[in-house]
């Protein structure tokens, strides 16, 4: 099997036709439909193959069109005379701004934009008061800002500290600038069946999905605001820790329940 894959791959100068045959040009007509994952896969086929994996038009194909705007966030040597293949490969690492508070990123797959915003960067009522929040660096947050910190050995963010979330429900709203709205309640609750509702746990961590919106054009920017309130005074609550908030495209997420994102 080895022997024939080999043969029709390069010829093997047995004149006859062969995958290394096929003109680059027409190769990377053919990279334009497949997922950057896969053209790193076929790349390693032969020389015409790994010409057209490395050609400027396929991977201008896989950016985003305002990805100009994602590498403003870098110093410009980081970029200048980089090719269409390396700046993707260079935006699909997370990328961190305002001082480290969100991360963008591109999607290996999709070339969609995703970003995260940490805790440090959101408005948090009484954040400045050390009787309600307390800021804890943790090996377990996607956004390392500060040193790690354990107490007594033991993961700062565990759900035995957590108590009163579970009683009435959570609300998340989310809305943009040009009108879309969506809100939805939950408990906080880790026995909840998180995947009913979207939502998803990772590890000690859940992921709650708020709502979707749609982006038909990048210009002008769409404003998204995001809130989460519980305003109950009849129980006492507590042990609550905020990681982050996430904006990814909806179908990266279910790709991810469906296990075929690593």
């Amino acid at each position: 099997m080895g022997a024939s894959l080999s043969n029709l791959t390069e010829g093997a100068g047995m004149g006859g036709p062969g995958l290394g045959d096929i003109p680059e040009s027409c190769v990377a007509c053919v990279f334009m439909y497949l997922t950057p994952p896969e053209i790193c896969n076929l790349a390693r086929l032969n020389r015409a193959f790994r010409g057209a994996a490395s050609s400027d038009s396929v991977w201008e194909n896989k950016l985003p069109s305002n990805y100009q705007d994602l590498l403003h966030i870098l110093p410009p040597d980081r970029y200048l005379n980089s090719s269409k293949k390396d700046i993707f490969a260079l935006l699909s690492r997370p990328l961190p701004f305002d001082d480290g508070n969100k991360e963008v990123w591109l999607d290996r797959v999709t070339g969609r934009v995703c970003m995260s915003i940490s805790a440090k960067g959101m408005s948090i009522t009484g954040i400045e008061d050390r009787r309600y929040w307390t800021w804890v660096p943790t090996e377990e947050s996607r956004l390392h800002l500060g040193r790690f910190s354990k107490r007594l050995g033991r993961r700062v963010c565990n759900f035995d500290h957590t108590h009163g979330w579970d009683i009435k429900p959570v609300r998340f709203e989310l809305s943009t600038s040009d009108g879309q709205q969506a809100s939805c309640e939950f408990c906080l609750d880790e026995t909840e069946q998180v995947e009913a509702n979207g939502n998803q746990k990772r590890g000690c961590w859940i992921d709650y999905k708020v709502g979707e919106f749609i982006v038909t054009d990048s210009e002008p920017a769409t404003e998204v605001k995001f809130s989460m309130k519980q305003i109950d005074c009849t129980h006492s609550k507590g042990g609550l820790c905020v990681d982050s908030v996430f904006i990814i495209p909806s179908d990266l997420k279910a790709r991810k329940r469906r296990g075929i994102l690593k």
